[in-house]
């Protein structure tokens, strides 16, 4: 199997409509060349899109060569869209290619994606260079400007196989920051050092500790987030048929996005949220939503009738009742939080 991964000026919402239209141009054009069972035999595999970047996988690379690049190219052209030749590569799955800060390549009968090398070393440039701009700033200082850097790029990738990537890069940024707390205090012992500025933490030993007032007048504690606390969560493709703006895949999509509350800090601060501002009841069957009932995501105006994905237009129901709504046409209305007199 071969791969095409290439990029074009393209926007989101455009994107879905020429991967939607070109999976149709080129299965009339393989039916019509090789007949009836000819897409059975070979030609495209996959194709998958998203903002300016997509691939294309194919039987081989003489089929992505010689067929399906030119037509791609007359597809994009004809609707005023450019194929880039600088970042259009064609590329053997078991030689492996980077996409979007991902290495992907097949070994064996699997295929693994895991966060590509240029990716890790950008994020160890960036840590670097904090490191070497806050030599004379304080611990706490320090983990504040690297937690984020290191929190968002471990949740980039923890739908890979990512776990030893995260561990390797957790070791490089600990050995940095040892050398950095025994520059500042070049005549005390190892003991000493490690004493000041190492704790452990949840049964993690040599994590590194500080305080900080950037959030409060009082002074916190704070620790340096390590990678490879972040749990591997495998994605779950979206079906290829599902669409956002047909309704009758607005339960499918409603479902995917109450997983995707649950599975991150800040969704589930939305959530309690949400529950919070229901008193924790149902607004259908104003009972209580535990976590033994369960609960799915409802948006009030349905995002297929143009409604947003804010917490203003969104309710928590039973997992019943949100089948009630959508399969009898209940019509639902967001609870107004009390008010005192």
């Amino acid at each position: 199997m071969c791969e095409m991964h290439g990029a074009g000026l393209v926007s989101t919402l455009a994107a879905s409509a020429v991967v939607r239209h070109w999976k149709a141009v080129y299965w009339e054009t393989r039916t019509h060349r090789l007949g009836r069972g000819g897409r059975k035999r070979t030609g495209l595999r996959h194709l998958g899109g998203r903002l300016l970047y997509f691939i294309i996988t194919g039987a081989s690379c003489e089929v992505l060569e010689d067929e399906v690049k030119p037509l791609v190219e007359q597809f994009m052209g004809a609707r005023g869209l450019e194929l880039s030749a600088e970042k259009t590569v064609i590329t053997h799955i078991e030689d492996g290619f980077d996409f979007l800060g991902h290495h992907v390549r097949r070994h064996g009968a699997k295929t693994f994606i895991t966060p590509s090398r240029k990716n890790v070393a950008a994020l160890l440039d960036k840590v670097r260079a904090v490191l070497k701009t806050h030599r004379q700033a304080t611990a706490g200082d320090l983990i504040w400007h690297l937690n984020p850097l290191i929190r968002g790029w471990a949740l980039y990738h923890r739908h890979q196989a990512s776990k030893a990537t995260f561990g390797a890069v957790d070791h490089i940024i600990f050995n940095w920051i040892w050398r950095w707390a025994k520059r500042r205090h070049p005549r005390k012992t190892a003991g000493w050092v490690r004493e000041k500025y190492f704790r452990t933490q949840q049964g993690r030993q040599w994590v590194f500790f500080g305080q900080t007032t950037h959030t409060t007048t009082e002074p916190r504690d704070v620790w340096l987030f390590a990678a490879a606390s972040v749990p591997i969560v495998r994605h779950i493709k979206v079906r290829a048929e599902a669409n956002p703006y047909d309704p009758a895949w607005e339960v499918y999509f409603e479902e995917r996005l109450g997983v995707k509350l649950a599975q991150t800090l800040t969704g589930r601060r939305r959530l309690l949220h949400l529950w919070q501002e229901q008193d924790g009841l149902c607004p259908v069957c104003r009972q209580k939503i535990t976590t033994l009932t369960g609960w799915h995501s409802h948006h009030v105006v349905w995002r297929s009738h143009g409604g947003s994905d804010g917490a203003a237009n969104r309710v928590l129901l039973h997992p019943t009742c949100h089948n009630q709504v959508h399969h009898q046409g209940i019509s639902v209305v967001k609870p107004r939080p009390a008010t005192g007199v």
